[in-house]
């Protein structure tokens, strides 16, 4: 089908018709003028298009955040069982974003995400089993669903199972288990799994590969997890590492 005319509301049809290019012409497209296609679309009750809107209603692309119009949209497509609609279901659960914390109900969205086999409704899943939040604590499951989830790549998961092996939590204490998973989370991109695994290389000896990780961790990382993992770099006894951290928490300024 030709491109998505964004100034012309969509039909049922032509949503049906779609192929994953003619999407990402919408989602590339003049942000005001693709925000109002693509709420058309997530009218006419497209589970993508609701997963979409509701995501563009979060961060506020295109238009002012409305938390409240993007929970909606995410339980619109929960309802018609589409995985990432689940997932971010779930996240509004558990965050309180556009409503209540709920926690059963955000285990109950992430448990659905993730046998719909969604990496991101595995990790989140696991997380509460981890913890006990609204679902009952169990470890041994939490692993296991970070074990699926890292099978399809899932670097955040990754990192969680090196933290199993470091803790000796439902598997037995193994050093160098736990530094095999903090590299592959750390070469996945994720900057918790690049924070320890380059605690590890610091602690073998090899400070110029811990530099290396060390100066992508504020990459990605959230403004509190540097302001932690600055803190704490600032404890070691090498200035080297004490300079990036120091950095790190200046960037906060």
């Amino acid at each position: 089908m030709a491109a998505p005319q964004l100034h012309h509301s969509p039909t049922l049809e032509a949503l049906q018709s779609m192929s994953p290019e003619d999407w990402q012409a919408v989602i590339r497209g003049e942000p005001s003028a693709a925000v109002q296609w693509m709420e058309a679309a997530a009218h006419l009750g497209n589970a993508d298009a609701q997963v979409i809107y509701g995501q563009w209603c979060l961060d506020g692309h295109g238009m002012e955040p409305n938390a409240v119009t993007a929970r909606a949209n995410f339980l619109k497509s929960a309802i018609q069982a589409h995985p990432m609609g689940m997932n971010m279901a779930g996240r509004c659960s558990e965050n309180g974003w556009g409503g209540d914390v709920d926690h059963f109900a955000a285990a109950n969205w992430y448990r659905q995400a993730a046998h719909k086999g969604l990496d991101a409704g595995m990790y989140n899943y696991a997380n509460l089993l981890a913890s006990g939040q609204g679902v009952r604590k169990d470890p041994t499951a939490a692993l296991e669903w970070y074990r699926r989830a890292a099978r399809t790549g899932h670097a955040k998961s990754m990192t969680k199972i090196g933290h199993f092996y470091e803790d000796g939590r439902v598997v037995g204490r193994d050093v160098e288990q736990a530094f095999i998973w903090f590299e592959k989370g750390a070469l996945g991109g994720d900057f918790r799994g690049q924070f320890n695994y380059a605690s590890m290389l610091a602690e073998r000896g090899r400070l110029a590969d811990a530099l290396f990780w060390l100066h992508k961790v504020p990459l990605t990382a959230t403004v509190g997890y540097k302001r932690l993992a600055g803190a704490q770099l600032l404890r070691s006894p090498n200035i080297e590492i004490q300079a990036v951290g120091r950095t790190m928490l200046a960037s906060l300024a």
